[in-house]
């Protein structure tokens, strides 16, 4: 609260709730605070409240505080505009010597912000219109200068500008999504909404030019119809700021990228028919990879091609003739080069995706861990493999419920073109296919085969895995093991009832305890050990392991295998099963445990950057297209990130800036996680 004194102001933040209607409150009064004892106060309100904190304002600007009562409810401040904006520039139609002439004739409104404990309607575009009121006056007493214009950027992910536009300011457009670091740009991604506000109805005339057509959308020329025209095209997209976690993305570096995706494109240009088909697979793998929020085929369509093609785009998916097993392969062989390593992992698991009604191939009501429940999804298999070099996904395949292979599904396997030589496997069954085949391509050597808890805690998937390999599966709290072996057989017949014939445990003998029964046991014995080496150092986990021998059917398999366990910190315990000799160095099955992690890596930026679980697809074929170019855009973010590491390595400066190193291994695992 800012209280009175004979000999000043005496102030201190209260932060009780002020609930009014503007027409009952005491007039509002704009003060300005720069160079005054409030500017202290304004910094700290501004630091601690507004989502961009408070940094020091560039060029000419004045501070103002809004007062009800003596209360503070509003903060604002004009400083320098955007030297450089494209929607601005063309709705002045000033030259660039024009512009640098007469830039300091707009202000840009850098901070507004409404104190979180005043709850007053309107009371922002009122306090707008009220600053406005005087700011040509201050500004002129200040600098010795008029102002023609207000800008201002309102984020639409937090913001409508209701209140701009209350107050009568004009939303023409929206940036790019770069910002000004040092002597060039750099490319955030954050695109922002343009509003501007005219103080001299006349500036124009005194400027000598004329308002230039600008779309208030960033939308590519229909004309746009060629391969290299929508390279063209690219070179000027939004892409997301975080395709490179370790830098921040120069204009340059946007020209870069999408010169880069070109290349990597005409590496599976043998696998279309058509020139048409590259076209539209180039703007298809584009729109995974942008910062476009919708990465259906429609959006994809109108961002980088045209209406037009939204159709052409949709038949590309679902019935137009290339070969996608080829560009699998090709994928496979690009990727086996910069990551295949002699101790690599090959991961299967299953990822869920939700959809609504049932006309969606292999959709129904299952299990779905994308939500933790029962739900209406489909389920695909997942095959990756990792390294310390790196990792992504090889293949896939969409599960088909069983119901899918009933008389009453027939018409529907026959509109999502499911192939007729397709019959019912469960997901280990198709795991299993799909490991074989990718170490049938010698691509990707292996030693370790990881797999989650849907297959670990299959014997017959385990037995079934190729040999020469040692699998790290993980199995559930409530799988069943003997830490030693019992003695089994037909137990001696007593004389009455008819004669057992049936193998059980002999009485006396150990009997079959669960693994988390284990892990609460004295038989577990726990160590702290460094589970590896994370971007940020050592990662430390508590870590116990024995031999025990299964249960399978309430009896002991034949032969033990290592019983992994792994407590969190959180106090998380998880379990894997792994068919190491017993000689197998803790550090080695450490080692193993950290590789089953990038596949689900692979999940969470599939769905989080490239759109992996944003598709529109109701066929078999559409489907697995989708995949395998969700696969090409992880795999082109893996190249980027490799090629962007080597480049900032060579430029310590940029390296220092970029606030970290990146280190191959920190390219599985950039955040430290195990």
């Amino acid at each position: 609260m800012l209280e009175k004194r004979d000999n000043g102001y005496r102030f201190s933040i209260d932060t009780a709730p002020i609930i009014r209607i503007l027409r009952t409150l005491e007039p509002v009064t704009i003060e300005i605070v720069s160079e005054t004892c409030f500017e202290r106060l304004w910094d700290q309100l501004v630091k601690q409240h507004h989502y961009l904190g408070y940094q020091r304002l560039l060029g000419r600007r004045l501070k103002y505080l809004a007062f009800v009562e003596d209360r503070a409810v509003a903060a604002l401040s004009w400083s320098a505009p955007a030297l450089k904006l494209q929607v601005r520039d063309k709705f002045i139609g000033w030259s660039a010597e024009q512009r640098e002439r007469y830039l300091d004739r707009l202000v840009n409104n850098s901070r507004f912000l409404i104190l979180p404990w005043v709850q007053i309607p309107n009371l922002a575009s009122h306090v707008l219109s009220l600053n406005i009121a005087r700011l040509n006056m201050d500004w002129e007493e200040r600098f010795n200068k008029r102002l023609w214009l207000l800008e201002t950027f309102v984020d639409p992910c937090r913001f409508k500008g209701t209140s701009y536009k209350a107050a009568n300011w004009k939303f023409i457009g929206h940036t790019y999504g770069s910002g000004k670091q040092g002597r060039g740009y750099y490319y955030h991604g954050c695109i922002k909404e343009v509003y501007l506000y005219v103080l001299e109805p006349h500036f124009r005339e005194i400027i000598g030019c004329e308002q230039k057509p600008c779309s208030l959308f960033h939308r590519p020329a229909k004309s746009f119809i060629k391969v290299d025209e929508l390279h063209m095209i690219l070179r000027q997209s939004k892409w997301n700021p975080d395709l490179i976690p370790f830098m921040e993305l120069t204009e340059q570096d946007i020209q870069a990228i999408a010169d880069e995706l070109v290349e990597f494109h005409k590496e599976f240009h043998e696998c279309f028919g058509r020139v048409e088909h590259r076209r539209l697979g180039l703007a298809y793998v584009s729109g995974l990879i942008s910062n476009s929020k919708a990465k259906s085929v429609e959006p994809i369509a109108l961002e980088f091609l045209d209406k037009d093609a939204v159709r052409s785009m949709q038949r590309f998916m679902k019935t137009y003739r290339w070969d996608e097993e080829a560009m699998e392969g090709k994928h496979q062989s690009m990727l086996s080069a910069k990551i295949s390593s002699a101790d690599g992992m090959i991961n299967v698991d299953n990822s869920e995706f939700v959809k609504k009604g049932k006309e969606s191939v292999g959709v129904a009501r299952q299990y779905c861990g994308t939500v933790g429940k029962v739900e209406n999804c489909q389920s695909g298999v997942f095959v990756g493999y990792s390294s310390d070099k790196g990792y992504g996904l090889l293949s896939c395949r969409l599960y088909l419920p069983k119901i899918w292979f009933s008389e009453e599904y027939e018409q529907r396997r026959k509109d999502t073109l499911i192939p007729e030589d397709i019959t019912f496997q469960t997901k280990p069954q198709i795991a299993r296919d799909l490991i074989h085949k990718v170490v049938e391509t010698g691509l990707f050597p292996a030693r370790w085969i990881g797999c989650d808890t849907t297959f670990g805690t299959d014997p017959d998937f385990l037995k079934s895995l190729p040999r020469g390999m040692y699998y790290f599966a993980s199995v559930k709290s409530n799988t069943k093991v003997f830490i030693e072996k019992p003695i089994v057989g037909i137990p001696p017949y007593s004389g009455r009832g008819s004669h057992p014939k049936k193998i059980k445990i002999l009485p006396g003998q150990p009997q079959a305890k669960t693994v988390s029964e284990i892990a609460k046991s004295p038989d577990c014995s726990w160590s702290f050990t460094i589970v590896a080496e994370g971007a940020k150092g050592p990662i430390m986990a508590e870590i116990a392991r024995l031999r025990v021998y299964p249960s399978k059917h309430e009896l002991p398999e034949d032969c033990p295998v290592w019983l992994f366990i792994r407590r969190t910190s959180e106090g998380q315990i998880k379990y894997a099963f792994s068919n190491a000799p017993e000689d197998m160095a803790l550090s080695e099955m450490c080692r193993a445990s950290t590789m089953r992690w990038p596949i689900e890596q692979c999940f969470q930026d599939g769905k989080g950057q490239v759109g992996m679980d944003e598709y529109e697809h109701r066929s078999w074929p559409a489907w697995h297209r989708h995949m395998i170019y969700v696969f090409l855009a992880l795999h082109f973010l893996l190249r980027l990130r490799i090629k962007f590491k080597k480049n900032s390595d060579a430029d310590t400066a940029s390296s220092l800036q970029a606030g970290r190193s990146c280190t191959a291994s920190s390219l599985i695992n950039p955040e430290g996680r195990c």
